[in-house]
């Protein structure tokens, strides 16, 4: 079978061989979605290796990237808000942590402080308590000297 006019060898694209079948399958996506006829013979084409490079072709492979690409700036639009309100949701939360935190180390030292002051209370009364013994000491000394 002959080549197709317009077309070229894609082996001569420097693309790899993966590269390679994506083109075809999206020239073809192309020009099926474009409703042209060029559809039968860039199937042909590619079925002989061939990229076609007439005009309707180019366009509507032009118009389809032109589409994938707007898609793919669509996601990735998507992904990086999605990304964005994530990271600001953790950031949020990571600062909520951080003044709860700070409120419940505030919250521990004003406790320890208590505990402090109840212990010189504490230590007052058992001073006064051993003056209290002392006093009775003496107290009763005195009565058994009485």
């Amino acid at each position: 079978m002959a080549s197709p006019a317009n077309s070229i060898p894609d082996t001569q694209l420097g693309l790899t061989q993966g590269e390679i079948q994506l083109l075809r399958q999206h020239q073809a996506l192309a020009l099926s979605q474009a409703g042209n006829s060029s559809s039968r013979a860039a199937s042909n084409a590619s079925s002989q290796g061939r990229l076609l490079l007439d005009p309707t072709s180019l366009q509507a492979l032009s118009s389809h990237f032109d589409r994938l690409m707007y898609s793919i700036q669509q996601r990735w639009q998507t992904l990086t808000t999605q990304t964005q309100t994530a990271t600001q949701i953790q950031y949020d939360r990571a600062g909520n942590a951080i003044q709860m935190a700070d409120a419940e180390i505030a919250r521990f030292r004003e406790i320890l402080k208590q505990i402090d002051e109840l212990q010189v209370e504490f230590d007052k009364v058992r001073r006064i308590g051993e003056i209290v013994k002392g006093f009775r000491a003496r107290v009763e000394h005195l009565e058994r000297r009485i």
